[in-house]
């Protein structure tokens, strides 16, 4: 059992305190697109894009973005038409996504409580549920899919990222982001919290979410951009499952 944190005037369990404490600290520059989250605002619109096209587009929908952080996917979805609610731990990176709401006048409605709290108070809720780039930054991954497979409605869709765990994926993500290219801040990944597609599509089956596709999200070197491919998901991946 992870050990319990107090946030937001409640003890919460499944939250690494020492994440919630680095995100934080650089919570003000989530909309730095030459900052600290330049490489989650360089994958962005490929992440949106990859949601709206399984989806068909997600005017009107009702979604669920898990750990939104500063509110750079929620926002895009409500940009494009859905009813967006983006819940995480950090009450720094949240206060962020509000104000930054208030500047762009996208409404989303933001609230810093835990996947399983919510899961609890509101089961089947969710046309879509989003948790990207999020595992890989939790004491327990399977607690919060779990939470998603709970979230959405029947029939409903739900969408995973993370980092593969391998030497290629340590050496791309830690060695080159990290330490060679400083794209994020030294010690922002744990590679023994890296969630192999193996592992990740295990707990989906546990948690009774079928697993349609997946992705790999890959950067070109002479283009300078990032892209996204099947033909293998060896470090950064996205996989689509349904309830």
């Amino acid at each position: 059992m992870p050990d319990q944190v107090f946030i937001e005037g409640c003890f919460v369990s499944n939250v690494d305190q020492q994440e919630i404490d680095k995100f934080s600290e650089i919570a003000s520059r989530w909309w730095d697109e030459e900052g600290e989250f330049k490489p989650l605002h360089l994958i962005n619109p490929l992440r949106l894009s990859f949601i709206q096209e399984h989806m068909n587009g997600v005017n009107g929908l009702s979604i669920l973005d898990v750990g939104c952080g500063g509110g750079l996917v929620a926002e895009g979805l409500a940009r494009a038409g859905a009813n967006v609610t983006g819940i995480d731990m950090a009450p720094a990176s949240l206060e962020v996504a509000r104000l930054h709401g208030l500047e762009t006048g996208i409404k989303v409605d933001y609230q810093c409580i835990a996947a399983e709290s919510l899961a609890d108070a509101q089961p089947e809720s969710f046309d879509v549920v989003t948790c990207l780039e999020m595992l890989e930054h939790v004491p327990d991954p399977e607690a919060i899919v779990r939470a998603c497979a709970k979230l959405v409605k029947p029939g409903g869709t739900v969408f995973f990222s993370t980092l593969n765990r391998n030497p290629k994926s340590y050496l791309f993500s830690i060695l080159g982001a990290e330490y060679i290219l400083g794209w994020v801040p030294k010690g922002t990944h744990d590679y023994e919290k890296y969630i192999k597609p193996s592992e990740l599509i295990g707990m989906c089956d546990r948690s009774e979410l079928t697993t349609k596709d997946a992705t790999g999200l890959h950067y070109h070197p002479l283009k300078q951009a990032f892209y996204l491919s099947n033909d293998n998901i060896d470090v950064n991946y996205m996989i689509v499952c349904q309830k």
